[in-house]
């Protein structure tokens, strides 16, 4: 008599550590190879290390993440954002809408630690305060006074305390350890200081676009919700939280067209092997790009482009 296979056991949730909730698929390695070295010309294999398959789990918080959290290296993100030629998105004048949020909390002449700034677009929507862009592999141009090619371990041994606001966007769902981050950049601002934290999110438009690569291992590796976000500040110290939904920018339109233009809508399963999966997201990007063209700027009551959380560090 065969014995039968024991199931898998569910990882922890990486906010919280509580068991995860349920599995909601297994997507091979080869696959995500594959479709990244098709798709974007980059390879992946050494971030994955060896690593066979990954499951996507959902945890009780509503988080998706992947396990094993396996993290891209700096030659992946400068393979990959060469492609996407990043400098241009965002940019002065076309901001991610949660750039133009997350100012209001900035105070005037308030001192700003902007964590993974890239080429520092949110600089543009604090003028008003003293900006500082945090960016180990490509922040920056040449002379540049406001960037620090540095990590923000490397950074806080002599700035700790030193910053009224610290922000990172679209940076948490890249690293392993979020709250190891988070922690990090509580230790970056003065008590009653503010944290600001902009992550992409679930249920939302690039969840149900077909072998949607940007939210794969290795560049996403967590999926957010308003509870993940509002968990993981009280993980941290952090207090009067809260969660604003981020509406639809230009520089991000195109995701939110991909999607309504795709002709298969994902729900519990996110990348397949499958030709018509494959055809419907070039159909999805190519008659996504063209609505883009034409209404660059979604007017839609849907979930939105993002979520924000805003929190304190406690004054005492």
């Amino acid at each position: 008599m065969v014995s039968p296979t024991p199931p898998t056991p569910h990882p922890p949730c990486p906010v919280t550590g509580e068991p995860a909730t349920r599995l909601v698929q297994w997507v091979s390695a080869r696959l995500l190879t594959d479709l990244w070295r098709y798709t974007f010309k980059v390879d992946v294999r050494p971030s994955f290390k060896g690593t066979r398959r990954f499951g996507l789990w959902e945890s009780p918080t509503g988080l998706y993440f992947f396990d094993p959290m396996v993290q891209g290296d700096a030659g992946f993100y400068t393979s990959l954002y060469a492609r996407l030629n990043i400098r241009h998105y965002p940019r002065e004048g076309h901001p991610r809408a949660e750039f133009r949020l997350a100012a209001r909390h900035v105070a005037e002449g308030a001192r700003v630690l902007d964590v993974g700034c890239g080429f520092g677009a949110f600089r543009h929507e604090v003028r008003h305060a003293r900006y500082t862009g945090l960016d180990p592999h490509f922040s920056g141009e040449p002379g540049s006074d406001w960037a620090r090619i540095e990590t923000l371990t490397d950074h806080l041994k002599g700035h700790e305390g030193a910053y009224d606001v610290a922000s990172a966007f679209q940076v948490l769902e890249h690293v392993e350890d979020p709250v190891g981050m988070l922690t990090d950049m509580v230790r970056a601002v003065r008590p009653g200081g503010q944290v600001i934290i902009g992550v992409p999110h679930v249920p939302a438009a690039h969840t149900r676009i077909p072998n949607y690569l940007i939210n794969a291992v290795p560049h996403h590796l967590t999926w957010w919700t308003k509870d993940a976000l509002l968990a993981i500040a009280g993980r941290v110290g952090l207090v009067n939280a809260r969660v604003e939904t981020a509406p639809w920018a230009d520089v991000d339109g195109l995701v939110y067209w991909m999607e309504r233009c795709s002709p298969v809508k994902c729900r519990d399963r996110h990348y397949r092997h499958s030709w018509a999966w494959h055809a419907s997201a070039l159909v999805g990007f190519l008659a996504g790009w063209v609505m883009w063209k034409i209404k660059p700027v979604p007017k839609t009551r849907d979930e939105g482009a993002s979520l924000l959380l805003v929190a304190e560090k406690p004054a005492g």
